[in-house]
């Protein structure tokens, strides 16, 4: 019998080692923290920078870092355009911090970029997008089931990790359950012909 599996949803992973990159951004997020209040969005307890972090120079090399993965993103998924980065944040989640379920709208790819993930810090949860497969679920057996039959996924963060998923993808964050303050970058990329004129 042949099975064929179509219309998969790509999530990118790619660890930047650049350590002292983060050391950098956990310094500049927190000083940008205290003196900002942020913006509320989909955080609770948490501090939610404004949106315009990527045309802040101190960040100019994790843009790069992301245009680059951006990049190779384009060429796998056969775009015929140059990606365009639409907004940019910086999110602090202390104990207790998380982030609601959420998409990101008039966008192509979102993703989020870990500097600071104690253990315990809160997991990316993503949900199945077929809203159709949730008409029926039937038993499955105990065990392992193989990545093409879960209803969600979960990603633990690490601290230099970048994951990048289509921005239509409900997701949530987990909360903090550790002692310590998780910092991480969030961003949306479009393609340049979806930029309004």
């Amino acid at each position: 019998m042949i099975r064929e599996l179509h219309f998969p949803t790509p999530i990118y992973i790619l660890d930047i080692k650049d350590q002292n990159l983060n050391i950098q951004l956990e310094k500049d997020i927190l000083n940008w923290m205290n003196q900002d209040k942020g913006v509320r969005r989909t955080n609770v307890k948490g501090w939610h920078s404004t949106t315009n972090m990527h045309t802040k120079p101190e960040y100019a090399r994790l843009v790069k870092a992301l245009h680059e993965a951006q990049d190779k993103i384009y060429i796998e998924e056969h775009y015929d355009s140059e990606p365009f980065l639409g907004n940019m944040w910086a999110n602090v989640n202390p104990p207790g911090g998380m982030n609601r379920a959420h998409q990101h709208p008039n966008s192509l790819w979102s993703g989020v970029y870990y500097i600071k993930a104690p253990k315990n810090c809160g997991h990316l949860k993503i949900d199945d997008p077929r809203a159709a497969a949730a008409m029926v679920r039937p038993r499955q057996k105990d065990g392992e089931k193989p990545a093409r039959l879960w209803r969600e996924t979960q990603y633990e963060p690490k601290e230099g990790r970048l994951i990048m998923f289509p921005s239509w993808l409900m997701h949530c964050v987990d909360p903090n359950e550790s002692n310590d303050i998780r910092i991480s970058v969030s961003f949306n990329f479009l393609q340049k012909c979806m930029i309004p004129v």
